[in-house]
């Protein structure tokens, strides 16, 4: 079986100090590069995720850019292109990373499959062209598009391991029910390697 990693918006604006700040997620970003230097070779593709919207702009309704954002369907303005917020958490090392995608790009994006390289190819060619049939899902946030990244890759046929030590989500409760969903939907949920 030919297995990829999955790192998941292991960014500024998603880590402590952020727009959007998950509790834990400087240390998730350090456990990721520490996994990493001791499997990086396991896996045949390694995919690191960002949220990269435009500037001035909604962003499909994404972002608040008027009033109050509701902090589910409409966020604080984050991960704007170019800025420090969109950029990889500086405890993650993505030396290791075999490609990087883009997601959100003027329009609301949560699953790492909805991103593409900077020459266009999608997630599911990068998995399909390299047989991949297993995937270890790791990143920010749980509750959101480590969610949404995971069940893409179920619907995808993909066996989807969560390594949730590599996890951090918006809220405990939130995220316990997106992991018990995704063990539902046939996910496993391991702990670190």
């Amino acid at each position: 079986m030919t297995k990829a990693l999955f790192i998941v918006d292991v960014q500024n604006d998603f880590t402590e100090g952020g727009a959007l700040a998950v509790a834990g997620g400087d240390a998730v970003a350090e456990r990721i590069t520490a996994h990493l230097a001791a499997h990086a070779g396991e896996y045949a593709v390694i995919v690191a995720s960002r949220d990269w919207h435009h500037a001035d702009s909604d962003n499909g309704g994404h972002i608040a850019l008027e009033g109050e954002p509701d902090f589910v369907d409409t966020w604080p303005v984050h991960c704007i292109a170019g800025t420090v917020g969109a950029e990889y958490d500086p405890g993650l090392e993505v030396s290791a990373v075999t490609h990087h995608v883009r997601k959100g790009q003027g329009i609301p994006a949560y699953s790492l499959y909805e991103g593409t390289t900077d020459d266009g190819e999608t997630v599911a060619a990068i998995l399909t062209a390299r047989g991949v049939t297993e995937v270890d899902v790791t990143g920010i946030a749980t509750d959101y598009c480590v969610r949404a990244s995971a069940l893409d890759a179920l619907e995808h046929g993909i066996h989807v391991r969560v390594l949730t030590e590599l996890v951090a989500g918006v809220a405990p409760e939130s995220s316990e029910a997106a992991l018990a969903e995704l063990a539902h939907a046939g996910a496993d949920l391991v702990g670190a390697a």
